[in-house]
């Protein structure tokens, strides 16, 4: 799988994103586009995302981040994260992310929550 492109799994109404190794404003276009899209065309009631690879995240990914947090609460839906290394937990907390969106240390766990 290349680093620098975003996957998808579905899991009923669960959306997982496996995100790259950096999620900047390079980046960040596509992934609101290929969710919206993915969103639009499937019943999300939870969205999970995968920072098992990610090193670097700038604040266009905390606006992602964010949006999406906004989306599904406004449908009675949630967002959760795991995976997250050190360097993206200081963004998370100083972007006041970790505050809104439940962080788990692996994907099992963010499913069964």
């Amino acid at each position: 799988m290349n680093q620098n492109t975003f996957s998808y799994e579905a899991r009923g109404q669960v959306l997982v994103i496996h995100l790259p190794k950096e999620l900047d404003h390079h980046n960040c276009r596509n992934l609101r586009y290929e969710t919206d899209l993915l969103l639009s065309e499937n019943y999300v009631s939870r969205i999970i995302f995968d920072f098992s690879r990610t090193e670097f995240m700038d604040s266009s990914g905390i606006g992602v981040l964010l949006n999406r947090y906004k989306q599904m609460a406004g449908s009675g839906g949630s967002v959760a994260i795991y995976g997250v290394g050190s360097q993206v937990h200081r963004i998370l907390n100083v972007g006041g992310l970790s505050r809104l969106v439940p962080c788990f240390e692996s994907k099992e766990a963010a499913l069964t929550d």
